[in-house]
C-alpha cells in the first residue's frame, strides 16, 4: 500500500500521523489531475467541443461515483463544495436561514469539530433560535439512550447536528441509532452528520444511517484539497434557495428575475474545482478498490496494537475510549510535565509527523480538563513500525523535555 504513495518515495524515512488532519495521495490521484490538466483542460457543461465534454463526462461520473460509495439515492442528491465546512456552511445559511426561527432549537453535542458548531451559534444568534448541547462522559462517548435524548432534543428542536466520528477522541458515533431515536422523538427533525472522520475510513450508507445531510470533505478521503461534498435527500435540496448565485446556476434569466437550475446544478454556481473533482473520484475508486471493510479492519489492528503500546508509556493520558472497535485510528493524548506542542516539535525533529493544539474542537477539550493535545492519527499506509518509531520519539522527547 505504500508503495502507492509517492511522497514516502521523496521523503524517505517518514512516518506520517497527521492523517485526521490530510490523508496523504496515493499516485491514481495526483495521475488522474494530471490527465485532465494535460488532455482535456476545459470547462464544463456549456462547451460543445470534444474536450469541455470530456470534461464534463468525467466531472459527472465523479459524482456518481461519490453516489455510489455513500449509498445516496441518486447522483443529483451530491453537492461538490470546497469542503465539508462550506458543506456545513451551506445548510446553515441555505436551509437554516429558510427554516429556523426564533425560539426553535438547534441540537449539538460539545464534542463537535468547530465547523460543525460556529455555523449554528451564528445562525442561532441572527434569527433567535437556542442551541442545546449534549455532553459526553470522560472518555468522549455520547449518552444516545432514549432518555437522554429526550432531553436534548423536543419539538421545538428544528435540527439535530452531530459528528460520525470525532477528530479528537476517534470515538464512532452510532448515528444510525441517533438518527432513528431523535426522529422518533420529533419526526419533523432534520439531521446532519459531519462525516469528515468517517468517510475515509468505515463503510457508509446514506440509506442506512437515515440522516438528511451528511458533509465530506475530499483531502481526507485521499483526494485533492479544495473539493467537498455535501450529500442531502432530493426533496430537502429542492426546498432550499442556493446558497450562491451567478453562471452555471440559472435555467433562465432574464431582467425582471432569473430561473435557477435543477439541482445539483443549482448549488454550484460559477466554475467548479474540476479537477478537484475528477480526482475525487479516483480517490473514491481507489478506496472502493481497497475495500471499506478492509480499510476499516486494518484501523481496528492498528488499534489494538497502539492502545497497548501508548497505555504502557509512564505518565502518558490517552484521550478516548480503550476499546479498538469503538473508535478510528485517532490518538490524542498528554504527557506529564511537556507541553504537546513542545513534543510534536521533539516529533518532528525525528521524522515524525503529528499534530499538536485543540484540532479546532476547544470546547471539547475544556470538558475533558485539558487545553491541548498531541494527535497521532493513521491512515491506510500506517504500519505498526510507525507506531513503535512514534513510541520511541515519545521517549526521545522525555529525555529532552524533562
Amino acid at each position: 500500500m505504500r508503495d502507492q504513495f509517492p511522497i514516502f518515495r521523496t521523503n524517505p524515512g517518514l512516518v506520517y500521523l497527521d492523517s485526521a488532519a490530510s490523508a496523504l495521495r496515493p499516485q491514481a490521484v495526483i495521475d488522474k489531475e494530471i490527465e485532465f490538466y494535460s488532455h482535456y483542460s476545459a470547462n464544463i457543461h456549456r462547451g460543445v467541443y470534444q474536450i469541455s465534454e470530456r470534461a464534463t463526462e468525467e466531472y459527472e461520473k465523479a459524482r456518481e461515483q461519490v453516489a455510489n460509495f455513500i449509498g445516496a439515492g441518486h447522483s443529483c442528491e451530491v453537492i461538490f463544495v470546497r469542503n465539508a465546512t462550506e458543506a456545513i456552511n451551506l445548510v446553515a445559511y441555505s436551509w437554516g436561514r429558510s427554516f429556523v426561527s426564533t425560539g426553535d432549537e438547534i441540537a449539538l453535542t460539545v464534542s463537535e469539530h468547530h465547523a460543525n458548531l460556529v455555523p449554528w451559534q451564528q445562525l442561532a444568534q441572527e434569527v433567535g433560535a437556542n442551541l442545546r448541547y449534549l455532553d459526553v462522559d470522560d472518555e468522549g462517548n455520547l449518552p444516545i439512550s432514549h432518555k437522554d435524548l429526550q432531553l436534548w432534543v423536543n419539538k421545538k428542536t428544528k435540527i439535530v447536528v452531530v459528528s460520525h466520528a470525532s477528530n479528537v477522541t476517534g470515538v464512532i458515533n452510532d448515528v444510525q441509532s441517533i438518527v432513528s431515536l431523535v426522529k422518533k422523538i420529533n419526526p419533523k427533525v432534520k439531521v446532519l452528520v459531519d462525516g469528515a472522520q468517517a468517510a475515509p475510513r468505515m463503510p457508509v450508507s446514506m440509506k442506512e444511517i437515515g440522516c438528511d445531510f451528511y458533509a465530506m470533505t475530499g483531502h481526507k478521503m485521499y483526494g485533492p484539497s479544495g473539493i467537498g461534498i455535501l450529500w442531502a435527500k432530493e426533496e430537502i435540496l429542492e426546498s432550499m434557495p442556493p446558497f450562491e448565485v451567478g453562471g452555471g446556476m440559472i435555467r433562465e434569466v432574464k431582467l425582471e428575475g432569473t430561473t435557477f437550475a435543477p439541482i445539483p446544478e443549482k448549488f454550484e454556481a460559477g466554475t467548479p474545482n474540476i479537477a478537484g473533482a475528477i480526482g475525487l473520484g479516483e480517490s473514491v475508486r481507489f478506496l472502493l478498490q481497497t475495500g471499506m471493510k478492509n480499510v476499516r479492519k486494518h484501523e481496528v489492528e492498528l488499534n489494538d496494537y497502539a492502545l497497548t503500546k501508548l497505555n504502557s508509556v509512564k505518565n502518558l493520558r490517552l484521550i478516548g475510549p480503550k476499546d479498538p472497535q469503538k473508535k478510528t485510528a485517532i490518538y490524542a493524548f498528554t504527557l506529564a510535565g511537556i507541553h504537546p506542542h513542545d513534543l510534536a516539535q521533539v516529533l518532528s525533529m525525528e521524522n515524525i509527523a503529528v499534530r499538536a493544539g485543540h484540532h479546532c474542537a476547544m470546547p471539547l477539550h475544556t470538558r475533558l480538563g485539558i487545553t491541548a493535545t498531541t494527535r497521532a492519527s493513521c491512515g491506510i499506509y500506517t504500519t505498526k513500525s510507525d507506531i513503535d518509531k512514534l513510541i520511541d520519539g515519545i521517549e526521545v522527547a522525555r529525555r529532552k523535555l524533562n
